[in-house]
């Protein structure tokens, strides 16, 4: 019998202490912390913290993970000559992928295994800015910037990116969009890396998994395709028409709608508000289009479907992002330079949290839906006997 491919919802595979998402209220949950309070009162470097360690650091404890980090973020200048080795068309999203991979090769981490693992994480929260930032300039013929261990996360990365420090109402704008995207429980990249590292892969591989997961359009991919569409849109006066449109064709449109949160996703309530700060400190119109998009699918979605939609994460972020000044084909990388943190923590977790005291290789079941002939299974015919 053929079974409905339901994609793994609703199914539980594992505990956790890492995140929690209460759909039907609209709450985002890290380590018990809620992320609408982390915005306002943390930081991105504190929030990894939180998700690594699972408590707030005390003073000596945070000034001692922000210089691991900071003395990390440098790569070795033969990675950024292999990337000169690349095309300069090609995808970001591969580029990291392959580079991350790569760190297991140039960097030797001693200890136990969980040290090997936390020193990983440090690693790969510390380098993904600088594979992502370098890989830009590269392709663009610039000379990559190195990391200035003065600045913030969020500072550092648009300083390497842009090679300007940005003021810090930028810096804190960027920062809050690094927390908000830091972790969202059993979402598909975060379930390949838990999957690859319940094989006792190490971290460097099942992030490398991770980040391909994130590559797809369905996933980390979205963001990109909301610019393009509020592009595509242009101006204001072009909203209505062109959303009413799609949805009488059945096409969804991004930026709407999720598969957890049958309310408003609480991240979009504050990159809502990011975007519509960014707006009037660059008179650019993606705010406004931004917001008619989310009016006019509410509207038809609740007239013509007797259905209640709310945007979700993507909406909001593309045009934060683009007004920040970031390429369009970054929005994806950036959300690793964020989602990294989570990925590090639940690979921690799935090796040597109490959490899962007996953790087992992943290993899901199919049923079989193909050709079987008779009991044997199908006939084997001599090549030259075939018709």
């Amino acid at each position: 019998m053929e079974t409905k491919n339901i994609g793994l919802r609703d199914i539980t595979v594992a505990d956790t202490k890492i995140s929690h998402i209460d759909g039907k209220k609209g709450k985002l949950i890290y380590r018990g912390f809620d992320v609408l309070d982390l915005t306002k009162n943390s930081n991105f470097e504190e929030t990894c913290y939180i998700l690594l360690h699972d408590h707030l650091p005390t003073q000596k404890e945070f000034e001692e993970f922000k210089r691991k980090i900071r003395d990390s973020r440098q790569i070795a200048s033969q990675m950024q000559k292999n990337m000169g080795n690349w095309r300069k068309d090609a995808e970001p999203m591969d580029v990291l992928q392959a580079f991350v991979a790569a760190l297991a090769g140039y960097y030797n981490e001693k200890g136990t295994a969980k040290e090997i693992s936390h020193q990983r994480a440090i690693n790969l929260i510390a380098k993904v800015p600088t594979i992502v930032a370098s890989w830009d300039r590269i392709r663009n013929s610039k000379e990559p910037i190195q990391p200035d261990s003065s600045l913030s996360h969020a500072a550092n990365f648009l300083y390497m990116l842009k090679g300007e420090k940005p003021d810090k109402e930028l810096e804190r704008i960027f920062d809050v969009c690094l927390i908000l995207h830091a972790d969202h429980t059993f979402n598909a990249s975060t379930f390949a890396a838990r999957e690859v590292a319940s094989t006792r892969a190490h971290m460097y591989s099942a992030v490398s998994a991770a980040v391909g997961a994130l590559s797809g359009e369905l996933h980390g991919g979205a963001n990109f395709e909301v610019m393009k569409m509020l592009l595509d849109i242009k101006n204001e006066n072009n909203v209505e028409e062109w959303v009413t449109n799609r949805l009488k064709n059945g096409d969804r449109v991004m930026g709407m709608g999720h598969a957890v949160y049958k309310t408003v996703d609480p991240r979009s309530t504050v990159l809502k508000e990011l975007s519509k700060t960014l707006a009037k400190k660059t008179q650019m119109p993606w705010y406004d289009i931004t917001k008619n998009i989310e009016d006019s699918t509410v509207r038809y979605m609740k007239k013509e479907k007797k259905k209640e939609i709310f945007p979700n994460v993507d909406l909001y972020s593309a045009s934060v992002y683009y007004m920040l000044g970031i390429p369009m084909d970054l929005n994806t990388p950036i959300f690793a330079v964020s989602r990294v943190a989570g990925w590090s923590a639940h690979v921690i977790e799935e090796r040597f949290a109490e959490a899962a005291p007996k953790p087992m290789l992943y290993r899901p079941k199919a049923v079989y839906v193909g050709k079987y002939d008779g009991p044997q299974g199908c006939a084997y015919i001599p090549i030259d006997k075939r018709k």
